[in-house]
């Protein structure tokens, strides 16, 4: 199949995008390359890929799915058979910092998206949601049953809306779309603005980490393998109609449209001090702590319910904390020759 992967250069992105040409799909990867964090880390994900011995398989090409015109002729031209958009503004905090931001890339930017999936006959659109769209929702583990309309930040309210949009499009013009609702990806390649890359950078120079809500959070750390192992089972299981779907007693990750809603995550949510625990026996030292409260936008706990994803398409996570973290620190002291 000849596939387009937004956001190719980030984090899981470029995981997939490694995935797909391995197992001989044809990729075209783009990105916008932005600096909301450092950029030598994009583009050394990008040579990885297209490095591998499966490299000529992947196209890169540098452009912002924000921009109209372009994704419009990007469609029309490539003729995908399927999609699996990743691209998107992230982190709750900087959505609070710079609303517009998310915005331009996460609504106007997946209404490019479907524009072009509609207008071009592909089979498959599958893109990022988030486990920050539970919001205010306490209930455990969350579970793609429960009602999803408190969101606390803007970031997540612009997932949200992802998802109502997707759901228009699946039944307007029967184009079936699947939404994965990511749970705290880490692992190697991953994103110096998530906790993992900041403790560990911290640590080894020295440095206190901020521990927020006083290291009380839980957050369902899933590892990056397990991740592309769920994103490209769900684009192989193209989202289809569910017959039985009532509008008396709604379902609201299905629909009589081919539209549907996962959680992706490891179903074993991890106290914050004990990952930070692991962290340490990993590296060999102790972090120093300052303890913070809750900050604007953040939940306490994630934990996920993915008992729908592994009875639609048999998913497994399988890669413990202990190794995940491992695996992180190795890369980690690889890639900055530490």
């Amino acid at each position: 199949m000849k596939i387009l992967v937004t956001g190719a250069a980030g984090f899981i992105g470029a995981a997939v995008s490694q995935y797909l040409i391995n197992r001989g799909d044809d990729v075209v990867g783009i990105d916008n390359i932005n600096d909301y964090y450092d950029i030598a880390l994009k583009h050394a994900r990008l040579e990885q890929v297209q490095n591998s011995a499966a490299g000529e398989r992947f196209t890169f090409i540098k452009m912002g799915v924000e921009d109209r015109p372009e994704m419009a002729a990007l469609f029309e031209d490539q003729k995908f058979d399927k999609v699996v958009h990743l691209a998107a503004q992230a982190g709750v905090r900087y959505s609070i910092e710079n609303p517009n931001a998310y915005v331009d890339a996460n609504l106007v930017g997946f209404m490019n998206i479907l524009e072009g999936c509609r207008h071009n006959k592909v089979g498959h659109l599958v893109y990022a949601s988030s486990s920050s769209v539970y919001g205010a929702n306490e209930t455990m583990p969350f579970s793609e049953q429960h009602n999803v309309d408190h969101q606390v930040s803007l970031y997540a309210a612009s997932k949200k809306a992802n998802e109502l949009m997707a759901h228009t499009y699946s039944h307007l013009y029967n184009l079936p779309t699947t939404g994965l609702r990511f749970f705290t990806v880490y692992g190697p390649w991953g994103r110096p603005d998530m906790a993992l890359f900041k403790f560990t950078k911290a640590i080894l120079e020295g440095k206190t980490i901020q521990v927020y809500n006083f290291g009380n959070h839980r957050r369902d750390f899933t590892y990056i393998d397990d991740i592309v192992e769920g994103v490209i089972r769900s684009l192989d299981n193209v989202a289809k109609p569910n017959e039985s779907w009532d509008a008396s007693a709604p379902d609201p990750s299905s629909s009589k449209a081919p539209y549907k809603v996962y959680n992706i995550g490891a179903q074993t949510p991890v106290h914050l001090l004990k990952f930070i625990e692991t962290l340490e026996a990993s590296l060999g030292v102790e972090a120093k702590k300052e303890l913070l409260p809750l900050q604007p936008g953040d939940v306490p706990d994630t934990y996920a319910d993915v008992s729908s994803l592994v009875n639609d398409t048999g998913y497994k996570p399988s890669t413990s904390i202990d190794v995940g973290v491992k695996n992180f620190v190795d890369w980690y002291k690889d890639f900055y020759n530490i």
